[in-house]
């Protein structure tokens, strides 16, 4: 049986909850968990800062239904990217 490696899912959903752009992370821990192998599966495969800017301001919108605007998407996308070089196995990129 293969030992699966959880830490970005811990990582990134910490990341999530830290930004809380519904204010429930606090009640609901695995709000944002809906967000978590896309993004990963992004920047897995090298994904830019647009493109993972893009998707949580997708995600409020059509998920969530909420205006992005003042929510701060972007600034969540730069810190996730920031967080995936700083941490990230050169072998989680695609093509690495």
């Amino acid at each position: 049986m293969r030992s699966w490696d959880t830490a970005p899912e811990d990582e990134l959903r910490r990341l999530l909850n830290e930004w809380d752009p519904i204010g429930v992370a606090d009640d609901v821990r695995d709000e944002y968990d809906c967000m978590l192998a896309p993004l990963l599966q992004r920047l897995r495969s090298g994904a830019d800062r647009a493109a993972i800017g893009e998707f949580p301001r997708r995600e409020l919108e059509d998920h969530f239904g909420l205006d992005p605007l003042g929510l701060g998407p972007d600034v969540m996308a730069t810190r996730v990217i920031d967080w995936w070089a700083s941490t990230s196995p050169a072998g989680d990129v695609a093509g690495a």
